[in-house]
């Protein structure tokens, strides 16, 4: 994994304090290894993978066809391609843009496709299409192994019939504006989609599907990673329209994608396929990584640096300003009374908050959250002594380059010394460049992975 840096690398005046939290987030990002994951968690052997109690012996298929796709293709297609040899027929690998090998014959026999992530681009159909393709190839002496991870929603993307690239970009777009949960963006993804919801695994049916997953979802639900193309779908078209309702979303959609969704609505179109589906006899999902493996590995490292430590919750959700205040008061209930530990104390959390954005400004959840924290410790008694931070596993947090933020009770005072007012930056959704400034962002570049979002509250006394 790519070591993890401040910016600007300048550590300010407690460098070993703050040196002994880098070891706990590259733990945690080493534990989630996308390539090591698939390794482990099956059971490769020479002439077949055994998976739990269900066991695949290459001689058995005709074709074995591989299909990766989201942040975490390349390195799982990697391992699945070693481990498979001269039995894999044919495959594709579809990523994020620049999270690809600089030479694609790395992957052959693979096909790589890098396209748009957070938002779907032209690419994203372009792969979906040749995806589509592939699959409904397959018949029922065929295999079929999808790799699944975060991003996988917007990089394999094939629009309903009758709506365009343009609608869907409009809509993600103002789905992630509005603060909703992964869980409601993609209920209402699924329903304007070809290949998400269970989709993907109709369209490959009656082929045997084996699906391996690094979720990046809260609770690892396998309809909602990458929208559940080979899950059933529990969501229906009512769930879809409700998000648009709760979040004031119609008028602010393209006129395509409130018809159709409309047009479900009033049974005038077919639900995705539903829990009990026959085509889901033949598929078999297993997750090989997922955060709760990244705090526990961060917890070991903790522990190794000195730190009493314990894991609080790999379910955060939750506005990221609010989840910030929090963090900032358990903080300081460890410095005030140690407890729940004492000091130098280390707690972690998991999970995936959300930001509802009001201002232009150019951020992440993570950096809003640790600014967020850096105000709630302004002033505040043993301040300087508690150090909050919040890492983007994937190694980009929202539309940037960096992976999270890493704050203190002095972050706001280094920028009031630098004429910048951290409320301000904040009320406009404006963490990047305050972080940037302060030194106080965490960078990795692309990890390759993704596994939601780490946190933590640490309590080192000067």
């Amino acid at each position: 994994m790519p070591p993890i840096t401040f910016h600007p690398a300048i550590l300010r005046p407690d460098p070993t304090r703050r040196q002994r939290i880098l070891p706990i987030l590259q733990a945690a990002l080493d534990a989630v290894d996308p390539e090591v994951a698939v390794q482990k968690a099956v059971i490769w052997e020479p002439e077949g993978v055994q998976v739990q109690d269900r066991a695949y012996r290459w001689g058995d298929y005709r074709r074995v066809v591989m299909l990766a796709f989201g942040k975490a293709a390349v390195p799982m297609a990697r391992a699945v391609r070693e481990a498979l040899g001269p039995h894999l027929h044919q495959g594709l690998v579809i990523t994020k843009e620049g999270h690809g090998p600089a030479d694609p014959q790395q992957l052959a026999p693979l096909r790589l496709f890098e396209a748009g992530h957070p938002a779907p681009d032209a690419r994203s159909l372009t792969a979906a299409r040749h995806a589509v393709a592939m699959v409904r190839e397959l018949g029922p002496e065929d295999l079929l192994i999808t790799l699944i991870s975060g991003g996988g929603s917007a990089l394999l993307t094939l629009p309903a019939s009758g709506l365009t690239l343009q609608d869907l970009q409009v809509t993600t777009q103002r789905l992630l504006a509005c603060g909703a949960t992964i869980h409601e963006i993609n209920a209402v993804r699924k329903h304007l989609s070809q290949v998400k919801g269970g989709q993907l695994a109709r369209l490959a049916s009656p082929a045997r599907v084996l699906s391996l997953i690094l979720s990046d979802v809260v609770g690892n639900p396998l309809d909602v990673i990458a929208s559940g193309p080979t899950a059933p779908d529990p969501t229906t078209w009512a769930d879809a329209w409700r998000v648009i309702e709760t979040y004031n979303l119609a008028s602010q959609l393209p006129r395509a994608v409130r018809d159709h969704l409309l047009a479900g609505l009033a049974g005038r179109l077919p639900d995705t396929p539903k829990p009990g589906d026959p085509i889901f006899q033949r598929v078999q999902h297993m997750i090989v990584g997922d955060n709760a493996r990244a705090a526990l590995a961060a917890q070991q490292a903790a522990q190794a640096q000195g730190f009493h430590t314990l894991i609080l919750s790999t379910f955060v959700q939750g506005e990221a300003r609010e989840v910030a205040l929090v963090l900032a008061a358990l903080g300081r209930e460890i410095a005030t009374h140690q407890r729940p530990l004492p000091v130098p104390a280390c707690l972690l959390l998991g999970g995936e908050t959300t930001v509802t954005l009001r201002g232009q400004g150019r951020g992440g959840r993570n950096q809003e959250l640790a600014l967020a924290a850096a105000l709630a410790l302004d002033h505040v008694p043993h301040g300087e002594d508690i150090l909050i931070f919040s890492l983007a596993t994937d190694g980009n947090d929202g539309p940037t380059d960096a992976a999270g933020g890493l704050v203190d009770g002095s972050t706001v005072a280094r920028g009031r010394a630098l004429g910048l007012d951290a409320r301000d930056f904040l009320l406009r959704n404006d963490s990047y460049p305050f972080l940037r400034a302060v030194g106080d962002q965490l960078r990795t570049g692309p990890t390759r992975t993704n596994v939601n979002d780490l946190m933590g509250v640490c309590v080192m006394p000067l």
